[in-house]
């Protein structure tokens, strides 16, 4: 169940509302929130209820630790410091993660640099495990450092469970979270949140049905092994997959965003129009924002930050983003993709302290440019492929390779003698890839307007944002049933 299928916007959604504020109604308070808890478990066992035992042990086991490393806690006939206790919890996690999503590539790895012919049972990675780790790491850490101070098991548990940010994040923070789980003002319906809930809620449906899986057929297609590259279908493939990821992530954030404030709840934002930025120290605040606040608090600041020697601080940067590529999944591609990153950041903090500027125009071309690059390493399924895509984008030789009979049907069946000129006077390349090019034409223009969020915050509710509301959801709602939507990008992160 996603959160574009209609049995999650028809039926889960609006049973799961209904029963929370009718137990709150009739003051059923912590039934209410154990309700939400059992709910968003159900909805995590849709996927695989082989994983349930391993998410509720994980809860419980940091629960429990959590308090063992608050300052607040006094315990009796201490075995182990507090110190040692947050360090054993941390490694706890870390090896569970390690087990699910690393353990095959590093036996893969041995194998190929020692020769050898281990094999080790191939593992399905737990839906969602990277994000309810690193949240509950936050907790142990916050625990021991005296920023989280309220230990109830039911609202502890909902923090983790919670529905709209269990499986593909934001990764939250305990304190974030609690104030809004405790508050008496979330327990009643505020028809207000509603309104913006199913707002921002449609906006993300939209970007997820018709933008994002639009773009991933031109995406599937320019990546599968040994397609053939041209520089406008080079272009036009990672242009799709830039955009793909874009629209489909910061949607499904939307639609988190939009069903948690049905429950009264304000998730952390975790898109801000990113790909208008200006260096990539800027993309980094805009992007998968959580992800870039915990890699900073919890890795970079640990390892020294900026309070240390140049030298030390670029290696900090390196050794961040190098691991933070590694978070997205087992492979040597998502490492590239950290390094390429971490290394920008390095450039950019150099170029900065040279007190060089460039024009708006060209900063922005230039942070784009690098973005839509690297982007082809951590979509492509090898080096080969990446660099296949990477040469027919400089490849200006082959605009006129593509003959008439390349050319699809579907893309010239229309206008009758103007799609004739258009062979006669546009490059066969360009022609063959018009349609999906209209389309990237179409998403740089998207990106250029206000944000969900300024849309929903910061605009008054009225009409015309009603209409707008019903029209993107019946255009969704309509794609949606015709066709069968793609699961959300990151949850196979």
């Amino acid at each position: 169940m996603i959160f574009s299928s209609t049995k999650f916007i028809f039926l889960y959604l609006p049973t799961v509302f209904c029963f929370y504020f009718i137990l709150n109604k009739y003051r059923l308070i912590t039934i209410g929130k154990l309700w939400l808890v059992v709910a968003s478990l159900l909805f995590y066992g849709y996927w695989s209820v082989a994983y349930l035992p391993l998410l509720i042990g994980s809860i419980t086991l940091n629960f429990f630790i959590g308090k063992l490393v608050s300052p607040t806690t006094q315990t009796t006939h201490i075995i182990l410091s507090k110190q040692t206790t947050l360090i054993i919890g941390i490694t706890i996690n870390l090896m569970l993660l390690a087990y699910f999503k690393y353990a095959n590539f590093f036996i893969d790895n041995l194998n190929t640099v020692a020769g050898t012919t281990l094999h080790f049972q191939q593992l399905i990675l737990p839906l969602g495990i990277s994000f309810y780790t690193f949240t509950q790491i936050a907790f142990l850490v916050d625990s021991y450092r005296s920023q989280a101070k309220e230990y109830d098991f039911i609202n502890y548990a909902l923090f983790v469970t919670f529905f709209p940010h269990l499986i593909a994040g934001p990764i939250l923070h305990h304190k974030e979270m609690m104030s809004q789980f405790q508050s008496r003002w979330t327990l009643a319906i505020r028809y207000k949140n509603v309104l913006m809930g199913l707002f921002i809620f449609c906006i993300g449906l939209f970007k997820k049905v018709m933008i994002a899986d639009t773009f991933a057929i031109w995406a599937d297609a320019g990546f599968a092994n040994g397609a053939p590259q041209d520089f406008f279908s080079a272009w036009t493939t990672s242009l799709s997959y830039t955009f793909q990821l874009y629209f489909d992530f910061s949607g499904y954030c939307d639609m988190a965003i939009g069903a948690a404030l049905l429950f009264n709840i304000w998730l952390p934002i975790n898109f801000n129009s990113p790909y208008k930025s200006l260096n990539i120290q800027d993309f980094w605040r805009r992007w998968h924002m959580t992800l870039s606040r915990y890699l900073r608090d919890y890795l970079y600041v640990p390892l020294g930050g900026n309070r240390c020697s140049r030298t030390r601080l670029y290696l900090n940067l390196m050794i961040t983003f190098t691991l933070g590529g590694l978070w997205h999944g087992a492979s040597w591609m998502f490492v590239i993709w950290g390094v390429l990153h971490g290394g920008a950041l390095v450039v950019h903090r150099i170029w900065s302290q040279l007190g060089m500027r460039l024009p708006t125009w060209i900063a922005w071309l230039v942070t784009f440019l690098f973005i839509n690059i690297t982007w082809v390493f951590f979509r492509a399924d090898s080096l080969e492929d990446a660099t296949r895509i990477l040469y027919g984008m400089i490849d200006i030789g082959s605009i006129n390779s593509v003959s008439v009979d390349d050319i699809p049907t579907s893309n010239l069946s229309w206008g009758g003698h103007f799609s004739d000129r258009l062979i006669e006077n546009m490059p066969l390349g360009l022609a063959a890839n018009l349609i999906p090019l209209i389309m990237i034409a179409i998403a740089f223009l998207i990106i250029a307007q206000k944000n969900a969020i300024d849309l929903t915050v910061k605009s008054r509710f009225g009409w015309p944002k009603f209409t707008g509301m019903l029209a993107l959801f019946s255009t969704a709602l309509y794609s949606t049933i015709q066709s069968t939507s793609t699961v959300f990008l990151y949850f196979n992160f």
